[in-house]
């Protein structure tokens, strides 16, 4: 009898051996998931970067008596790295004038000229600041 006693706490000692073995899988599914919300909490602050980065309109206007007989003006500036060939082009107004609205990042500062008939440099007539630059002239600055 003393034999079937020893036999019984061998499967016993057994029993346990298989459950040992599913407790590490069960640790590397908890490891997965971290490394899951890990993951997603880096997606966080970049949606939170583009939050943070808001437009604004503004329009930009020339007036009649700036184009006197213009027939194109376009807006240059920082916005579109100064490139003269994709300059934005205004639209003349029924007054004479020519305006555009852009869409561009709120807060921030941008220099600027209008380019009339792909030729004559303009200011803003009512730009709220102006920068003078390395070529001697000024440029209008407007914060969006």
């Amino acid at each position: 009898m003393a034999t079937k006693k020893t036999a019984a706490p061998k499967t016993e000692t057994a029993t346990p051996a298989p459950t040992a073995a599913k407790a590490p899988k069960k640790a590397a599914a908890k490891t997965v998931a971290t490394t899951e919300v890990e993951v997603e909490g880096k997606k966080a602050p970049k949606k939170a970067e583009n939050k943070a980065t808001s437009t604004t309109k503004v329009t930009f206007t020339l007036p009649k008596e700036a184009v006197q007989t213009a027939k194109t003006v376009a807006v240059v500036g920082e916005f579109n790295n100064w490139d003269i060939v994709d300059g934005i082009a205004l639209k003349k107004q029924k007054d004479g004038s020519f305006t555009t609205t852009l869409e561009l990042e709120a807060g921030k500062e941008y220099q600027y000229r209008f380019l009339i008939n792909g030729e004559v440099w303009e200011n803003a007539w009512d730009a709220p600041k102006y920068v003078e630059t390395s070529f001697g002239t000024f440029n209008s600055v407007v914060l969006a």
